[in-house]
């Protein structure tokens, strides 16, 4: 039977559920662009995809503040190149949408009037050896090579703890470390909530939507486990087809009995060989 993959609702993560606040929106503007420190929460409109690719979980981000448009992707904590792909694909989606609301028109003579790109991924992971501060998809994906296209995405690692930026990262990483010591439990939540309110991280934030916080956490607890379950489910009836296949193979060989093919194949009962033989049997 075909495997099915779980039906997943897009929710929040801490993430996005932060900076849906504009409040915490224009810090983050500001730590990205402290120059401009005339712009107001008035200034910052929220272009976030609700619906993207995928009927999936989204750590992602878009504003746009006068000619800037602002792409941000929070990475795993695991470092990955292919966040380049999410953010071109992001951007791409966020200029159709912008250009509809505009009502500009991509196939008239006149040019049409779109803001400058920004991309930027928050590594929330354990920094690489020498990482770079700008990925691209030339370099990293086509050795340099000149192509039609390129999109440049600046990384931000820092822990820094005067920016909201720093905050988040450090946050995530109380988190995992938390999670180490309790493993996916509300205790390793609230010493999370407990240290970054002690350290003052997020903590405005935190006091605020406590509750909303571990509710975010927990829900996303319970979904690692359903994908980790279907993952395992996966994995098993991969190996057991395998196990069949190997079996029919030594069956029609004829060259061994059940018992010692049995003893290949340990992962098939004596009932299933003689089945699979029973079946060979009748197609001959």
């Amino acid at each position: 039977m075909a495997q099915t993959t779980p039906k997943r609702k897009i929710k929040d993560s801490v993430f996005t559920n932060l900076f849906q606040d504009k409040k915490y929106l224009l810090r983050l503007y500001k730590a990205l662009h402290p120059e401009d420190s005339g712009v107001t929460e008035d200034d910052i409109k929220d272009v976030t995809i609700k619906h993207i690719l995928v009927d999936a979980d989204y750590n992602d981000l878009g504003f746009s503040v006068g000619d800037r448009l602002v792409i941000l992707v929070e990475s795993q904590s695991s470092w990955m190149l292919n966040i380049i792909i999410r953010a071109l694909m992001y951007l791409i989606q966020t200029y159709h949408d912008y250009f509809k609301r505009t009502r500009q028109n991509l196939y008239g003579s006149k040019k049409v009037n779109m803001p400058k790109p920004e991309m930027y991924v928050i590594f929330t992971g354990e920094k690489p050896e020498n990482p770079p501060d700008v990925i691209s998809l030339s370099r990293d994906f086509f050795a340099g090579e000149k192509m039609a296209i390129d999109a440049e995405v600046r990384v931000l690692y820092q822990e820094d703890e005067s920016n909201i930026i720093g905050e988040y990262i450090i946050f995530c990483k109380v988190y995992n470390e938390q999670r180490k010591k309790y493993g996916q439990t509300k205790e390793a939540v609230l010493e999370t909530i407990r240290i970054c309110k002690d350290r003052n991280v997020l903590k405005e934030y935190l006091e605020s939507r406590e509750k909303e916080v571990v509710d975010i956490m927990m829900t996303l607890f319970d979904d690692e486990q359903v994908l980790e379950a279907y993952a395992k489910d996966i994995e098993d009836n991969t190996a057991h087809r395998e196990a069949r296949r190997t079996a029919e193979r030594m069956i029609k060989d004829g060259e061994l009995t059940l018992e010692k093919i049995a003893s290949y194949v340990p992962s098939l009962s004596m009932d299933e060989l003689k089945q699979l033989e029973a079946e060979i049997m009748q197609m001959a």
